[in-house]
């Protein structure tokens, strides 16, 4: 069963999807299968297809946060508005960043979530 919430990496080749709440995550990486042809817009064709797999490991997921540079990002967005119309109800922020760690990943998704007030905070212990 998917979390509830989720921080998404994204470029044009490769993503990282991370599932998470206040005390766990688990990702997921989405790769590009290259696709070697001569034929006009099979680049377009291929990166459609990423995107629809980025798309379907968010499937289920209430909230999810897209991080990545501008570019991959603003491409992204406009495959989900053109394709996947239900999933951009889904996604809820866009923030630009360079690569970060998984662990930079979850504390940023964790942080997003607890200020839009989607999430509660961790608790400390100790």
């Amino acid at each position: 069963m998917p979390l509830s919430h989720a921080v998404a990496w994204i470029d044009h080749h490769k993503a990282s999807v991370i599932q998470l709440d206040a005390e766990q995550s688990h990702d997921e990486k989405v790769s590009a299968q290259a696709h070697y042809t001569r034929q006009h817009g099979s680049e377009v064709r291929t990166e459609h297809e990423f995107f629809a797999h980025v798309c379907d490991a968010l499937t289920g997921i209430k909230s999810v946060l897209i991080v990545g540079g501008h570019t991959a990002q603003s491409d992204f967005r406009h495959y989900v508005d053109k394709h996947r119309h239900a999933m951009a109800a889904q996604i809820v922020g866009w923030e630009t960043v360079d690569h970060p760690t998984e662990g930079q990943l979850v504390k940023m998704g964790r942080e997003f979530f607890v200020s839009k007030g989607e999430m509660a905070p961790t608790l400390r212990r100790g």
